[in-house]
């Protein structure tokens, strides 16, 4: 019995390559029906979420270190010392050298927001 297995190349016609061109333009384009105020919305969430996360990885980071005992420690030292922590992840997001992902959940969020835009536009008509 001889079997033969032979690779067959997809059928890449002319539509198709029109088809890939229009869906590169459309997702390129998916963010012209956002306003610039919902961008920017998308993009302080984006980083809110990124100095949280941040914040969140500081403060497990620092449980595994020892206390300073130049301080004095105590619970008013705690409390301050997860705000700084906090405000350092901030600051590093907002600065844009946090961990990347702001950007993509931005990115995330926008294209999910052009899609609700698209979809109201297309009922209306």
């Amino acid at each position: 019995m001889d079997i033969k297995i032979t690779a067959a190349a997809p059928d890449i016609s002319e539509s198709s390559a029109d088809k890939a061109r229009l869906l590169q333009r459309a997702s390129s384009n998916g963010a012209a029906g956002l306003t610039e105020k919902q961008r920017q919305q998308a993009r302080k969430v984006s980083q809110d979420f990124e100095g949280l996360l941040v914040g969140m990885m500081m403060k497990s980071m620092r449980a595994t270190v020892g206390k300073d005992t130049l301080t004095g420690g105590g619970h008013g030292e705690d409390v301050y010392r997860s705000m700084l922590d906090q405000e350092y992840a901030n600051a590093s997001v907002k600065q844009g050298r946090g961990l990347g992902i702001a950007k993509i959940i931005e990115k995330d969020i926008i294209r999910q927001e052009s899609r609700v835009v698209r979809r109201a536009v297309d009922t209306k008509e």
